[in-house]
């Protein structure tokens, strides 16, 4: 099986590119990012006339996640309600960062994670409760599904120094990179999930994200914030794991490129 995600900055934008490598590069799931489009004017026909099937959760011009797979998936749901409750999630489902569904025995989960905005700004502190919420989500579902889980999307934090292109302060204040945004993703990831690219990929520079300002791509100014994260037995099972820089060498591409893993 190869799962993929890709925050594509608009699926409308980005159709043809998103068709075109799914062509190419035929993989089973494919978690798509800030579609920014309402599930009724997502573009499902080209997709579905390839073969596939669409499941969205999307709202107007921002946010947006979708689930595109080759075989049908079961246990549909999107946003934290269904698992957390509607009273402890409050208003948090409002904006559409978080899809999954189930195929074959591998629970596959979308995320969008919160920008955060500047440093200690509203925005700042939604992402970490947004982050917190995600915590104890993934808890309940680890706690039912260990053997085979996978979330996968953008987490819009940098794990470590070396996921990105410039020095890190130890009091950095540049967001993605916070202390506060690391221990969230972390106590995460102390849930009994692993970082699948890294068990196949110790070097510096692999990056994920790269802005459109300042020639940055090209420059190899980039971020690795796009993630598949793997319970342990799963990721057990994880042959490979890849950052596909193709699609951002076309012509008006996303500022992220997909990244895949198979097992």
């Amino acid at each position: 099986m190869k799962i993929a995600t890709w925050n594509v900055n608009s699926i409308r934008t980005r159709l043809d590119i998103v068709v075109n490598w799914l062509r190419d590069n035929p993989v089973d799931v494919l978690g798509l990012q800030e579609t920014k489009v309402i599930d009724d004017l997502f573009p499902r026909s080209p997709f579905e006339e390839a073969g596939y099937h669409v499941y969205v959760s999307g709202q107007k011009a921002y946010n947006g996640v979708a689930l595109i797979t080759r075989s049908p998936l079961s246990e549909v749901t999107t946003g934290f309600s269904p698992i957390l409750g509607a009273d402890r999630v409050g208003e948090f489902d409002e904006q559409k960062r978080l899809i999954t569904g189930v195929l074959d025995d591998i629970r596959i989960i979308t995320v969008y994670v919160p920008n955060g905005g500047d440093f200690e700004s509203d925005k700042y502190f939604y992402k970490l409760d947004w982050l917190a919420l995600l915590q104890d989500y993934l808890d309940i579902l680890l706690k039912r599904h260990s053997q085979g889980l996978c979330i996968s999307g953008d987490f819009n934090i940098v794990p470590e120094d070396r996921d990105v292109h410039f020095e890190v302060s130890p009091n950095s204040q540049k967001t993605g990179t916070t202390a506060k945004e690391r221990e969230a993703l972390q106590r995460i990831l102390k849930l009994g999930l692993a970082d699948a690219f890294r068990k196949f990929n110790q070097e510096e520079g692999q990056y994920t994200w790269w802005d459109y300002r300042q020639n940055s791509f090209k420059r190899q100014r980039g971020w690795r914030i796009d993630h598949h994260y793997l319970s342990a037995p799963l990721g057990d099972r994880a042959s490979r794991c890849i950052i596909d820089l193709a699609p951002r060498h076309l012509p008006k591409p996303s500022d992220h490129t997909p990244v895949i893993v198979e097992f």
